[in-house]
């Protein structure tokens, strides 16, 4: 449990460090949309970038627990998704606002947290099982996510005509083209000049601790605005902590009959607290992202108990892995 505890501290830290800051205006009246545009635009893509570019490929041949992880994200996802589309039908954007809450429900803070965690539980070589989890997070699962949003604001145009958007702004998206090139690259061998692998990794460094202190400057900023639907926020609580792992714990165990290590990875990735990215998300597409913010918060805050449990209850940490 301190374990989790000293790991989830720092990211306390900054959303608290980021609601100082908008409470004493240090930076002006724009700051949290200027600081989310360059983590969706800039920072984010170079990090995806530098994870497809530099990881072994060889990393990527485990179609069992991508599998299981991926299904049981998608499963949520959509479950989630459904949720809200069935509940807001009179909403402008509903298929927006669908997916936004179908992200809160799904997207595993994968690099941020369950790097630290992962490599405290089982070692180096769980990376296999972060990187993948990572990939189908922010590749895959963002995809379908800002597809859906293009769409919805072409939704007055013809059917093959807001397909044919909606393609083409995934494309332009730098979201989704950056971990393209950079799985391009790596398949050719490519690897960039030092200089720029450390331009690369300078800019992607800053892309979880900026979107934490915009998280910490949107929260302070809405705190006496709208009401927040309570029980939204509690539902894709208990669907990101609980719904996710139980039903990734179900595939790797029961449908792919994973080895025991590689299941337990697939748990504890599957169980992290919801990413920034709805949030980035929502507020880049002018959303509503107060739901996504508490989201992010909450399930922050009660990671420390389940990762914590899940982590401790365990025999198969810290044990040699069989690919």
């Amino acid at each position: 449990m301190s374990n989790v505890i000293s790991i989830l501290a720092p990211i306390f830290g900054l959303i608290a460090f980021g609601a100082l800051t908008e409470r004493a205006d240090w930076l002006g009246a724009n700051a949290t949309d200027v600081l989310n545009r360059f983590v969706v635009r800039l920072a984010l893509p170079a990090e995806l970038f530098q994870i497809t570019l530099q990881v072994p490929l060889h990393q990527l041949d485990h179609p069992g627990f991508a599998s299981a992880f991926g299904l049981g994200m998608t499963l949520t996802f959509a479950l989630g998704w459904i949720m809200c589309w069935c509940r807001e039908r009179a909403h402008p954007q509903r298929l927006s606002a669908a997916a936004i809450e179908g992200l809160c429900a799904s997207y595993a803070n994968t690099s941020f947290i369950g790097i630290p965690v992962c490599l405290n539980v089982f070692g180096v070589q769980s990376m296999a099982a972060i990187t993948l989890s990572t990939l189908l997070t922010t590749c895959a699962l963002f995809a379908v996510a800002i597809f859906m949003i293009e769409a919805d604001q072409q939704r007055k145009g013809r059917r093959s005509v807001v397909a044919l958007t909606g393609m083409r702004a995934l494309t332009r998206n730098p979201l989704i083209f950056a971990p393209v090139v950079g799985i391009a690259l790596n398949i050719t061998g490519f690897s960039l000049p030092a200089p720029g692998m450390t331009f690369v990794t300078l800019l992607a460094g800053a892309a979880s601790p900026c979107a934490l202190l915009t998280i910490g400057m949107f929260l302070w900023k809405t705190r006496q605005g709208a009401m927040v639907p309570l029980a939204a926020v509690l539902r894709l609580t208990l669907m990101k902590l609980l719904l996710q792992p139980f039903v990734t714990l179900v595939l790797a165990v029961k449908v792919f009959s994973m080895q025991p290590l590689w299941a337990h990875e697939a748990l504890i990735l599957s169980a992290l607290p919801t990413g920034t990215g709805p949030f980035m998300l929502a507020r880049l597409y002018r959303q509503d992202a107060d739901i996504a913010s508490r989201v992010t918060l909450l399930t922050t805050i009660l990671s420390i108990i389940i990762v914590g449990v899940l982590m401790g209850i365990s025999p198969m940490a810290n044990t040699s892995s069989h690919t």
